[in-house]
């Protein structure tokens, strides 16, 4: 029997009655994702950073610092950022696990250490997801978190209460594109993305995938989650910008006849960037699992490239290294 969308409004195009999808039309083809995966496989891809792996992690990798009591940021590699606002924690996407792999024993493998681990984060007031893949959403994560904060505060998209729930969860926010809630006095909205959600065989899209924006009385942070470029993605800094700093994806992208549907390019997220006006940027979704066909250290060279191409000499997109800050 299929099954329904609970939430399903047909005047919002992103819905479907058996789940979500994208504005945008896609760009892949049957038969695509084979010729991916033997295309990659005949190329020996991806391969490792120019200097190897030992010489990558000390360059881009330090253990996370929390002293202060400022309004921060940290990035804590790949999609996972810590913010400390009026000295309370929210955290994004923990994933910070070996794999991002619902197997122990299979699927891509961390290639840079977590900065920290979950036991030695401060305390966790509230967690936001931007979508169930597994290198977003990890279980081994949120149950060590739980463990820690049983009455742990959760905000999602559409459709992912359910088995946030079943894993312990006691307080699950689901917010559709362009819902806002209060968290404990910060403004969080809920905003588009161009992805996919698929947990297990079965439930390819039947949750919502999204970015966020954290908005306080002195500074607004915008975090695109999962994303592809898409014009569209402008009409979210016209709405709720302009944004002091932004988290914007520049790995897993190639090849891009593949991969640009759902994850952005650093010319994407370069032309992103210009549209938003020019905040200061935190590259993410780089350096740490090797999801696509690009070294981890492509992306940064790739982003040169971009800038350049752009005509953009005075910038604020500068790559940080995996458990840096930066102050709001």
């Amino acid at each position: 029997m299929t099954k329904k969308n609970p939430w399903y409004d047909a005047s919002k195009p992103h819905h479907t009655p058996d789940g979500f999808r994208n504005v945008e039309p896609g760009e892949r083809g049957v038969g695509d994702y084979k010729k991916w995966q033997n295309e990659r496989k005949r190329l020996g891809l991806p391969k490792p950073p120019q200097a190897g792996y030992t010489a990558f992690i000390e360059r881009w990798w330090q253990p996370a610092d929390f002293s202060g009591t400022d309004d921060t940021i940290w990035w804590l590699g790949h999609a996972c950022l810590l913010i400390r606002v009026e000295g309370r924690y929210i955290l994004i996407d923990p994933a910070l696990g070996p794999r991002a792999s619902p197997l122990p024993f299979f699927g891509p493998t961390r290639k840079t250490p977590a900065p920290v681990s979950i036991a030695n984060l401060p305390p966790i007031s509230g967690v936001i997801y931007s979508h169930n893949h597994y290198d977003h959403l990890d279980k081994g994560s949120l149950k060590r978190l739980l463990k820690r904060s049983p009455a742990l505060q959760v905000m999602a998209p559409l459709g992912m209460g359910r088995w946030l729930k079943k894993r312990g969860v006691r307080s699950v926010t689901e917010c559709d594109w362009w819902d806002n809630l209060d968290f404990r006095g910060v403004r969080i909205h809920c905003v588009p993305a161009r992805h996919w959600s698929m947990r297990s065989y079965g439930d390819r899209n039947r949750s919502l995938w999204c970015g966020w924006v954290v908005e306080t009385k002195t500074w607004r942070f915008y975090f695109s989650g999962d994303s592809g470029y898409s014009p569209t993605l402008a009409e979210i800094g016209k709405r709720l910008g302009p944004f002091d700093v932004a988290a914007l994806p520049i790995g897993a992208y190639a090849p891009e006849w593949f991969m640009g549907d759902s994850h952005m390019s650093p010319a994407g997220a370069v032309k992103l960037y210009q549209q938003l006006d020019c905040p200061q940027v935190i590259p993410i979704h780089w350096g740490v699992f090797e999801l696509a066909d690009e070294a981890l250290d492509e992306p940064l060279l790739e982003l040169q490239q971009a800038l350049s191409a752009a005509g953009i000499v005075e910038h604020h997109f500068h790559p940080m290294k995996i458990g840096a800050k930066i102050a709001l």
